[in-house]
């Protein structure tokens, strides 16, 4: 396993309940872990109770955890996870940029597209800090945060272009209960852990409407096929969308209660807005703002995806559950 002095300290930027579960990862793997956070009485939690009182209440965090509000000590680290919500990835990096050493290695862990660009994390981080595109490796796969901190089997995939820092990357998180894999397909990486939350969203509109079995592996079926189309045009191979980051998330998050995406989907069918919704949430829930990201890709390379705008039409035009389900069944007949 790496060692600590091999990336000096560790930061995880974002204290939500998936930065939370991670920097909890990393201290029991070994590492020198601090948390970055805007929030000075939660880190004053974090630090004095080993809790985070507001995403994972009772959820005990490793002792070894910091947290602090002063960017400035990323000077001091070797590695830097990005657990930010993707919509406020770029201003963050802005913000962020004059603490950051040159050989800082990125990993991102938060999973979406940018609104009105539509680009994945990566090339985010290309346009903000070019210098570091080269040190930059994305973390997916189907993983709820409460079940990692409650040490449950958990398996994820790290995508990193230079194979040998992927090797070093998946040994810095590994522990008894965190196992990861590492694919050279960073694209796919980012588009499968992105897309599948458009998916989730359809998956839980259909359980709100009271449908059962049959509709939901017909969702999860063909939101795999249209997340595969829309991922191969933005350059990923499409057998990633097989692995953990495609089919093992997208299952996760299109059954698993825990799931934010699903939750939003399922009011939605049964009849709340998504104004009520997102007040009460309390939480990010990405696929609401990467569908019509996925809308836009979509259009731009010709590709059919109607799973995604279904959901576009539903949360943002105010199409009903029911019947957008209905506009999905009457689509012309063809082969698989």
């Amino acid at each position: 396993m790496m060692t600590t002095s091999t990336l000096s300290r560790i930061a995880v930027a974002g204290g939500g309940s998936w930065g939370t579960a991670l920097a909890h990862v990393l201290a029991v793997a070994g590492h020198d872990t601090t948390l970055i956070l805007r929030d000075e009485n939660v880190a004053r939690c974090i630090n004095e109770r080993h809790e985070n009182p507001r995403y994972l209440p009772g959820a005990p965090l490793h002792a070894g955890v910091r947290a602090t509000t002063d960017m400035s000590m990323l000077a001091q680290c070797g590695a830097l996870v990005l657990a930010v919500p993707c919509q406020h990835q770029r201003l963050w990096l802005r913000s962020a940029g004059a603490y950051l050493p040159p050989n800082l290695t990125i990993v991102n862990a938060s999973k979406g597209l940018e609104n009105g660009t539509c680009l994945p994390m990566s090339r985010v981080l290309e346009e903000e800090l070019p210098h570091l595109a080269t040190r930059y490796a994305v973390l997916s796969g189907p993983s709820f945060a409460a079940e990692v901190m409650a040490g449950q089997p958990t398996a994820v995939v790290l995508g990193c272009r230079d194979e040998a820092k992927g090797s070093e990357l998946r040994a810095l998180f590994a522990t008894p209960f965190f196992r990861c894999y590492s694919s050279a397909d960073v694209t796919g990486v980012e588009m499968g852990g992105a897309l599948k939350n458009v998916m989730a969203i359809a998956a839980g509109v259909c359980t709100g409407l009271g449908f059962q079995y049959n509709a939901g592996a017909a969702l999860i079926t063909r939101g795999l096929a249209e997340l595969s189309r829309l991922g191969a045009a933005m350059g990923a191979t499409p057998l990633t969308f097989m692995g953990l980051s495609g089919l093992g998330d997208l299952v996760l998050t299109c059954t698993g209660r825990l799931s934010r995406n699903r939750q939003v989907g399922e009011r939605l069918g049964r009849g709340e807005s998504l104004e009520e919704i997102v007040s009460s949430l309390g939480m990010v829930a990405e696929g609401v703002k990467t569908a019509g990201a996925a809308r836009e890709l979509a259009a731009r390379f010709h590709i059919s995806a109607p799973v995604t705008e279904a959901v576009c039409r539903i949360l943002h035009e105010g199409a009903s559950p029911k019947d957008a389900v209905r506009e999905l069944m009457e689509r012309p007949l063809k082969e698989e």
